[in-house]
């Protein structure tokens, strides 16, 4: 697997280099450290996934994620940074950002990776956490009536974003626990989406 590592921090870069380059199914094919310089890495490796902070002096890592997708939607970009920042994650999310990850959760950096390589959307647990939070502003605007979401699907996506189970959310809506995984199952093939937390991923980034 391709990884390109972008790090304004010299010592961050040396370090997942070496922990990535200790799987023999990572390859770090370049590193550099600011975004002025991702798209043009990006153009030139084509990676599986590139790995870069979000703060950087010449140009921020969102601003050359917006930059990459803009170009390459499919493009698979993880964000590590120290800052856990509702601003950074409303804005990772509506980028369309495979992941936003914190760098002090060093241990999950290479589940991330795989996961994100399989086409899932990451976010550490304390950025998962967050999600309800940020959820409470106005009412969405996206035509999920368009995509031919129901009322009842709609009800049963919120419950998604504000992390409840498929038990808690049967318990909510007075359904069978078989029933909230059908819906899962439809509203997932209808949105073209993977996961529950591609679902959550979604409607935050569609308000």
């Amino acid at each position: 697997m391709k990884l390109i590592l972008i790090d304004d921090d010299c010592l961050v870069v040396s370090a997942l280099k070496m922990i990535l380059e200790n799987q023999p199914e990572f390859q770090v094919a370049a590193t550099a450290d600011d975004g002025s310089e991702a798209l043009a890495l990006y153009e030139t490796h084509r990676p599986d996934i590139l790995l870069m902070d979000i703060r950087m002096k010449k140009k921020s890592g969102l601003e050359a994620a917006e930059e990459i997708l803009a170009k390459y939607p499919d493009a698979r970009i993880l964000l590590l940074t120290t800052f856990s920042d509702d601003e950074y994650i409303v804005k990772a999310l509506k980028l369309g950002a495979a992941g936003y990850l914190l760098k002090q959760d060093y241990q999950n950096i290479i589940p991330a990776i795989r996961a994100a390589a399989l086409g899932q959307s990451v976010f550490g647990t304390e950025i998962v956490s967050r999600i309800p939070k940020l959820m409470n502003g106005p009412e969405e605007t996206y035509d999920y009536a368009a995509r031919g979401i129901s009322e009842r699907e709609l009800e049963v996506i919120r419950l998604i974003a504000e992390g409840l189970s498929n038990k808690e959310i049967a318990d909510r809506l007075y359904l069978s626990e078989g029933t909230v995984r059908n819906y899962l199952s439809i509203i997932l093939d209808k949105l073209s989406l993977r996961d529950r937390t591609q679902v959550a991923v979604f409607y935050l980034g569609n308000r």
